[in-house]
């Protein structure tokens, strides 16, 4: 286990080699694990487990899910169940459905518990806002998280390229004291690299504030306003989206992926040090106040509601589908959709 220190932030990390596969499989040798859904998230971490030998099992409705995952090689009857058998024959029960679909099948779910069973999650929303969504979990179940940071898909990706993704762990609930070397055991299993601790509380505010803020809604909006703005000063659709995305995501953040800010900064024009330094400032004086508000409203529960009530709708698919088509539509991403196609990888 390595010890970092982060101006005085003592924090420990875990690393693959503190909990080795073999390691991993002794201290679930016994356990059925049971994922529920099969989203990217469920997809992801249930094909890395079956592929590094662990016992998995899959719930899942019929319908489009159930069809993909025979595609997958699950087999129906072997490894693949509906809900209410699968959560019945599982001793760890990933509830990884939709934060809604989480709230409809949470009865069946709680009725299948039994004494000592655990119930994982890769997203604390349930049970944080559980005044909401109503999922209390009995107190004779361990309740553990195990948050992947990154999609589902990533998580697959990273672990088809031999490479692992960072996640986050939080024991809520111990209740026969094995609650964290599960844990963590299914941590590696699902195809972590390393692992640092947090809360559930921790984990879905910072993860929703993250959703609405750099990870999406506001790079799309940032995207959007500077591309709009070269735009109406006379700018083609080509140069607008080639200095707004397309050398943003295959030039500079690599770099920063790579080896951080500064070292991106140090490896462009002087000219363009100096404008990123002078105006990254008072882009944050600026932002700081909105994202702070964000935060606040993710605290309070207020986002919370807004997406369990716009979840339920019956029509919600439909108006969700119009809202990405909007954006699907917007002439920066017809732009980027051509030029994209023009990378030599997709000319080769």
């Amino acid at each position: 286990m390595k010890q970092i220190d982060i101006n005085g932030y003592k924090e420990e990390i875990i690393e693959r080699s503190d909990f080795p596969i073999e390691k991993c499989k002794t201290i679930l040798k016994n356990k059925v694990t049971t994922i529920l859904g099969y989203g990217p998230q469920g997809r992801g971490q249930g094909l890395n487990m079956r592929d590094q030998g662990f016992n998995v099992i899959l719930g899942l409705r019929k319908g489009a899910s159930w069809v993909k995952a025979l595609e997958d090689g699950w087999v129906a009857g072997e490894n693949l169940f509906e809900i209410e058998e699968a959560t019945k024959k599982g001793n760890i029960i990933q509830f990884l459905l939709s934060d809604a679909g989480q709230i409809q099948a949470w009865p069946t779910v709680k009725n299948n518990l039994i004494e000592g069973d655990t119930l994982y999650f890769s997203h604390g929303f349930g049970i944080v806002f559980h005044s909401d969504t109503n999922i209390i979990p009995p107190k004779n179940v361990n309740v553990v998280l195990v948050a992947p940071k990154g999609s589902g898909l990533t998580v697959r990706n990273h672990f088809l390229e031999g490479r692992g993704i960072n996640s986050s762990y939080a024991v809520f609930q111990d209740y026969d004291g094995s609650a964290k070397e599960i844990a963590i055991s299914t941590a590696f299993a699902i195809g972590s690299g390393h692992l640092f601790e947090t809360t559930f509380e921790k984990e879905v505010h910072s993860d929703l504030t993250g959703e609405r803020c750099v990870l999406m809604g506001l790079i799309q909006g940032a995207f959007l306003a500077q591309y709009e703005v070269l735009r109406e000063n006379g700018h083609s659709p080509s140069e607008a989206y080639n200095e707004t995305i397309e050398e943003a995501l295959e030039s500079l953040y690599p770099l920063v992926s790579e080896k951080g800010m500064d070292w991106m900064y140090s490896n462009c024009s002087t000219t363009a040090q100096r404008g990123a330094l002078d105006w990254a400032p008072r882009f944050k004086n600026v932002l700081k106040p909105v994202i702070n508000e964000c935060y606040e409203k993710v605290v309070s529960g207020e986002e919370a509601k807004i997406s369990i009530s716009s979840n339920s709708r019956d029509d919600y698919r439909d108006q969700l589908n119009k809202e990405l088509d909007e954006i699907n539509n917007q002439e920066m991403w017809l732009a980027g959709r051509e030029l994209r196609a023009l990378r030599p990888e997709n000319n080769q």
